[in-house]
């Protein structure tokens, strides 16, 4: 029985740890606070903020320099929101990848197929 309320305290924690951050009403300390925000772009975040609320991400990202999509997706995944909503943009890994892997296939490809005009006769 005892585990059991330490487990459920300790799961509670750690739901208090990941709350959302609403960045229309939240304080430079608490966007300081998710990894990636400092005191410079909480700055600018404030100022821009102080113009008029964020309708959604793509505002936030057009009015704030510093934040594009990779940015926005990590801070969503901290529990950022703008009108309590999370980042949906977000560009996925596995179309990264290929995209990312297809460079250096290429030039290995054409290293190897150099070699093999070089060693012919």
């Amino acid at each position: 029985m005892l585990k059991k309320l330490f487990t459920a305290a300790v799961l509670l924690l750690s739901l208090s740890c990941f709350a959302a951050v609403e960045v229309n009403k939240a304080s430079a300390a608490e966007l300081d606070d998710l990894k990636g925000i400092g005191p410079s772009l909480s700055g600018k975040i404030l100022k821009e903020r102080s113009k008029g609320n964020f309708k959604d991400w793509p505002d936030l990202m057009h009015r704030v320099s510093g934040i594009g999509e990779k940015s926005a997706a990590k801070f969503s995944t901290q529990g950022l929101t703008v009108n309590g909503n999370e980042f949906k943009g977000a560009v996925s890994s596995s179309s990264a990848k290929p995209h990312m892997s297809a460079k250096p296939a290429s030039s290995s490809e054409d290293k190897s197929s150099d070699k093999s005009k070089s060693a012919k006769p």
